[in-house]
């Protein structure tokens, strides 16, 4: 199982953090030990000072697949849910300032937060699906899936043409603006338009 990521995926998201709009999707990785598994807690890793959490629409693969044409895509996926991307935003910065790679900022165990699926049944609009996140029962970020630089079809379609996409892979499609802070003690909880998809406790 590979979890795929997209990067800087919504404009006010790239613009808060100061980084350049791209034009084509930016991707980076988390391996299957970054999933955090059902009914395990959620720990504040001992070498950050700055945890941020980064709520993401969550696409299940169902297919496996090589070079899809965009065309196709939408029949290599099957489920929504909404997740974190849970990311030392000090390790992040020290790194990007040294040119170096990401993975100790956002690939770490654990980092890779899922909520319950929702089937993407036709009836489903996949370019118009909000989701957010509360914060201690504040909402902290809120997104639309047509806000997206990139739609889930072109997401899939370009990684494809780099890495094979099986069966049980998760592509995180990338985060809205009003990524912020999260310290011990605070509770987390994704939604799906009026539906609840997790709740997380930060120990």
């Amino acid at each position: 199982m590979k979890i795929f990521c997209i990067g800087r995926n919504y404009v006010a998201h790239a613009k808060e953090l100061g980084n350049d709009v791209p034009d084509e999707p930016v991707i980076f990785m988390k391996p299957k030990s970054a999933l955090l598994q059902a009914h395990t807690p959620f720990y504040y890793p001992e070498f950050s000072n700055e945890l941020h959490y980064e709520a993401e629409l969550v696409l299940r693969i169902c297919k496996n697949g090589k070079y899809i044409q965009e065309k196709f895509a939408n029949k290599y996926y099957n489920g929504v849910t909404v997740g974190i991307d849970f990311t030392a935003r000090d390790i992040q910065d020290e790194l990007k300032s040294k040119g170096l790679p990401w993975e100790k900022a956002k690939a770490w165990d654990n980092s890779a937060v899922i909520g319950k699926w929702i089937d993407l049944k036709p009836e489903i609009n996949k370019g118009d699906i909000n989701f957010c996140l509360y914060k201690n029962k504040e909402l902290v970020q809120q997104g639309n899936s047509g806000q997206m630089l990139f739609n889930f079809d072109q997401i899939i379609a370009h990684i494809s043409n780099y890495f094979s996409l099986n069966i049980g892979d998760l592509v995180f499609t990338g985060t809205p603006a009003g990524v912020g802070e999260c310290v011990v003690g605070d509770d987390l909880e994704g939604f799906i338009e009026d539906e609840s998809m997790f709740e997380l406790s930060i120990k």
